[in-house]
C-alpha cells in the first residue's frame, strides 16, 4: 500500500510548531532527531554549531493512516525555505524498493534529483527531487519492513 503525508520544512522553528502541533492535534512524537545526530556527509561541509539543535526530522502521527512530518532547512545545505511556495514536501511511503523506484523514476522526469535514491544511515530506501512543476517529492520505503528484499 502507499500512502501519502505532508513533509513541512522551517527555518529553525521546527521544534516549536510541532510541539504547537502536538498540543492540537495530541499525541507523541514517532521519531525526532536533530542535525547535529547525522553523520558527517561525504563532500558536505561541516554543520555549523548553530544548526546542530535544529530539526532533523519529526514524526507526528495525527490520524491512522496520516504522519504530519517536517524538519529544520539550514542554510549549511543550500537556501532555506522561502516564505511561500517552497517550505513543504509530498512524502510517498511504499512497501518494496520497486515501488520506490517507480515512483522516483515516474515523477522526476523533467525534474531535478536532489538526493539520489539510496539506503540511508537511518535505515530506508530514500530520495528527494523537484518535480518540473516544481513540486518538492520524498520517496520514502523503511528498510525493516522490506518484503521483497532483492
Amino acid at each position: 500500500m502507499t500512502n501519502v503525508n505532508i513533509y513541512l520544512n522551517f527555518n529553525g522553528n521546527c521544534l516549536e510548531a510541532f510541539n504547537f502541533y502536538k498540543l492540537v492535534f495530541g499525541g507523541e512524537f514517532s521519531y525526532i532527531s536533530t542535525l547535529g545526530e547525522m553523520p558527517q556527509q561525504e563532500g558536505m561541509p561541516p554543520l555549523p554549531e548553530s544548526a546542530k539543535n535544529q530539526i532533523m526530522h519529526v514524526n507526528l502521527p495525527i490520524s491512522q493512516e496520516t504522519v504530519l512530518m517536517g524538519s529544520d532547512v539550514s542554510e549549511a545545505f543550500g537556501q532555506p525555505a522561502a516564505v511561500f511556495g517552497n517550505n513543504f514536501s509530498i512524502s510517498i511511503n511504499t512497501d518494496t524498493k520497486e515501488e520506490a523506484n517507480r515512483l522516483f523514476e515516474g515523477l522526476s522526469q523533467g525534474g531535478q534529483t536532489t538526493m539520489p535514491l539510496g539506503e540511508t544511515f537511518w535505515g530506508a530506501y530514500f530520495g528527494m527531487f523537484v518535480d518540473k512543476f516544481g513540486i518538492n517529492w520524498m520517496i520514502n520505503m523503511e528498510l525493516n519492513q522490506q518484503t521483497d528484499i532483492e
